[in-house]
């Protein structure tokens, strides 16, 4: 068992997947350049811009400053700058895309459109679920990958085709977690609610899962085990949280302790997050996760106490056919004006924020270093996301219902 362990835990299962796919290094000997050369091969070649200082999770960024040159490939854990390459031929464009895009799913451009969507076309009680599920699996996941501290497979054999991850460490894969969590979770609350035939909506959430969890192994970002080990964690979360649904539901809505705790404790968490000896983006992914989370979830209780006009399934119902011309208008009308308010609230509490803690603690707003210190980035991301699960849930329902569109 300990062998086969160590066997998915390596990176030679992940660079052969890849080669499988046609997804192959450019040459053995590697490079490092800014801009495309040609390539030897008949194939053509992709070339992506990717830090070669990331001990695959342990220093990209700060290598930035500790080096002024590019190392090959083959030095494991060699530094290198900005604008260090490497150049990958693919020679199946279908797996390319295909993997490329189930790799968004995700990310934040998924997350900030397919739950609001869910709150504004299909129903409240689905989004609720879907969103404390997502923002409990992704903290769990978030804290363990700093805790274990495992390494994201090696490059070479592996080629990587993501930059901003590559800081992070491996076990387990969020993006894993996340699509177990939501596509599981959205067909355990939609399968007694809507009419759709039951094999269809499991088939859907488990092609929707693999999907992104081989993305992890086609970009080279994770290992089998991760994945694996993702997947098996959001699993048993979802089994272990779905007989307490209704109740945790009910209290969300009807606590008077509910603002109180949806934000004190995420903002506890953010603040005591495990410290590492170098930067990561997790600390500010998992800000982000449980600020969206405790904004919509303040705006779930307000909804609940004034009694506001809630959305339903009547007009979106899940069975064939789907959808008729007008049931469309309305839905894209809705998902449209609700992700422009989104984008407008992000980017204005974003520079409000930015620019108060910059004045308060003496920084320029351009200054990214100053931006990753605990004290500026858990505030500014928190505040930031949680109005915009915030706006989500009360400001673009309102808007929705002035333009008629409830």
């Amino acid at each position: 068992m300990s062998r086969l362990l160590g066997t998915l835990r390596g990176s030679q299962p992940v660079a052969r997947f890849q080669r499988s796919c046609g997804l192959f290094p450019a040459s053995d000997e590697g490079s490092c350049s800014s801009s495309s050369s040609s390539s030897s091969s008949s194939e053509p070649f992709a070339e992506g811009a990717r830090d070669r200082g990331a001990r695959n999770g342990a220093g990209a960024l700060r290598s930035h400053s500790t080096t002024d040159r590019c190392f090959p490939n083959g030095v494991r854990g060699g530094r290198g700058p900005k604008g260090c390459t490497q150049k990958y031929i693919v020679k199946n464009y279908f797996y390319y895309y295909l993997f490329k895009f189930s790799a968004a799913l995700g990310e934040e451009i998924f997350y900030i459109t397919f739950l609001p969507f869910t709150y504004w076309n299909i129903d409240h009680s689905v989004s609720r679920r879907m969103i404390i599920v997502w923002s409990i699996v992704m903290y769990i996941g978030q804290v363990s990958k700093d805790i274990l501290k495992w390494p994201r497979p090696l490059s070479p054999p592996v080629v990587k085709l993501e930059m901003r991850t590559v800081a992070e460490y491996g076990m387990p894969s969020t993006h894993a977690m996340a699509a177990t969590a939501i596509s599981f979770s959205f067909f355990m609350a939609t399968m007694n609610q809507y009419k759709y035939p039951f094999e269809l909506g499991l088939a859907a959430a488990f092609v929707f899962s693999t999907l992104v969890c081989l993305s992890r192994l086609y970009t080279g970002m994770h290992t089998v085990l991760d994945v694996i080990g993702g997947a098996l964690i959001s699993a048993v979360l979802l089994m272990l949280l779905y007989p307490a649904w209704d109740t945790i539901d009910h209290l969300l809505l009807t606590s008077p302790f509910c603002p109180l705790i949806s934000i004190i404790v995420p903002l506890v968490l953010c603040y005591n997050y495990p410290k590492l000896d170098y930067y990561s983006p997790t600390r500010g992914d998992t800000t982000t996760i449980l600020g969206a989370g405790a904004g919509a979830t303040l705006g779930f209780w307000l909804n609940n106490q004034f009694a506001a006009a809630a959305y339903t399934g009547d007009n979106f119902q899940l069975r064939l056919p789907l959808l008729t011309s007008k049931v469309l208008v309305v839905v894209l009308a809705r998902f449209f004006v609700g992700i422009l308010v989104i984008l407008l609230t992000r980017w204005l509490m974003k520079s409000l924020v930015l620019s108060m803690l910059g004045y308060h603690y003496k920084f320029p707003v351009a200054d990214l270093e100053a931006r990753r210190r605990p004290e500026v980035e858990v505030p500014y991301k928190f505040i930031t996301y949680s109005s915009v699960g915030f706006s989500a849930t009360i400001i673009v329902p309102l808007l929705h219902q002035l333009l008629g569109l409830i």
